[in-house]
This record gives C-alpha cells, structure tokens and sequence, in this order.
C-alpha cells in the first residue's frame, strides 16, 4: 500500500512538505565544529542523537556501526596518547587513505583549507601554524566527548559505506538538538592507540570519529562554512 501524499502546508513552497524544509534547513546550517565548550551532555541527550541515527539504512539490514564514546577521563586519557604517538608515529590506518585528490577534488580541498586558515587568520604557505591547526584533530578540538565509529572488518568496504550513512544521520540528529559536532577521518589514522586506549577488538576496523558537544561561538574557526557544488555537478540523466 502506498504511503498517502503529504500536502505542502502554506507556509512552505510549492512542491516541498514541512519535513522536507526541515531536513533542507538542518543540511543547510550543520557546520563541522572545530571548537568546543567543556561542559559535557546529559546521557539523555546522548541517547536520543543515538535512537536517531540507529534508523540508518544499511546493507541487508546488517547495521555494522559500532560506537565506542569517550567522555571525562577516559577522554582525557586518550588525547594524551594520541598527542604523543602521533610526534613519533606516522598514520597507519585500518582503511587505506584516499590514493590522491585530483581535478576537482583537490581544488575543493585546498579552498576548504585555505578558507578556514583564513579565518583562523593564518596566513597561506605558514606550514607552522597550519600544521598546529591541524594537530588540534587530536584534541579532539576540545569536545567533551568522542565517538569511535567501527566496522566488523569482514564487511570490507560495504561496512564503512554503511557506517558513513550512520555518521551523516549522526551529524543531521546532533545539530537537530543543538549539539555540534565534527567527523574526523585523522582519528583513524592511529587504530592502535584507540584500540588500547578504547578496548577496540582487533576484528573491528576504526573508520573515523566524531567529536561532539556544544560549540564556542566565540571562537573563529566556528565561524568558517564551506560551499556545496550546484546539485547537477554531481548528476548525469539518461532519459
């Protein structure tokens, strides 16, 4: 049976339905927090961003998301080891890093990077501080918490595929609550540090993080939005 039609209301255009403003308006305003406040959530909040993103869909419904979140001390604990190992340590992550970004994709790359040393008022070709900017992953910006999202390793590619459906729901959930967040693929770069640090089995592959909290408005680089290609940019139609 076909679900019924919902009617735009008259205070939406012509076409859409007041969800699909919604959605429209949290895609358009979520922004990757690159600097936290310290006081932590409740669980309950917590617990609703999970329920949310828990509807993701997946690959014959396998669900292969796990998360492993870190708060307080343990928090706290693991920003020290990883700060530590990654002065020693090249990155060694459970998936391989893209081979290169060419064309296109590095020209958007470089203006997000470049944008956001700009607001951050470092200057282009300052590797120094654009090299502190960036170790700041590491501190996970100051979030008072982190989520490791993991993968059962079996499940190759179509695992992390899954997974990055559940951190884009994960996003979309947090800001509908008021709670900033950022995904952060450098976390995965050191797999061992979170596996002792976390507890993380062997048989998971860490895809990423996402830190997540409430945002310092005050601070620059929470000011920085990146742009969005036009939608054709990214369609072919074979009509």
């Amino acid at each position: 049976m076909t679900a019924p039609h919902t009617p735009p209301s008259a205070t939406t255009p012509a076409g859409t339905t007041p969800a699909y403003e919604t959605l429209s308006a949290l895609l358009h305003t979520r922004y990757s927090c690159r600097a936290f406040l310290p006081q932590a959530l409740d669980r309950a909040t917590i617990d609703r961003i999970l329920a949310a993103a828990q509807r993701t869909a997946s690959w014959c419904n396998a669900q292969p998301w796990r998360l492993t979140i870190a708060s307080g001390a343990t928090l706290a604990r693991l920003r020290s080891a990883l700060q530590a190992h990654v002065a020693t340590e090249p990155p060694a992550p459970d998936l391989p890093w893209p081979r290169e970004y060419r064309g296109v994709y590095q020209e958007r790359r470089r203006e997000c990077g470049w944008g956001l040393y700009e607001a951050l008022g470092i200057p282009k070709g300052d590797r120094e501080a654009s090299a502190r900017q960036a170790a700041q992953n590491f501190t996970m910006f100051g979030a008072p918490h982190v989520a490791i999202v993991s993968s059962d390793e079996a499940l190759g590619v179509y695992g992390a595929v899954d997974c990055g459906a559940y951190v884009g729901n994960f996003l979309l959930a947090a800001h509908s609550l008021g709670v900033a967040t950022i995904a952060q693929a450098a976390l995965a770069a050191y797999p061992s540090v979170l596996r002792e640090a976390l507890g993380i089995a062997q048989d998971r592959s860490i895809v990423c993080g996402i830190s997540f909290g409430l945002a310092d408005p005050a601070h620059p680089a929470n000011g920085f939005r990146t742009q969005r290609a036009a939608p054709g940019d990214s369609v072919t139609w074979r009509d």
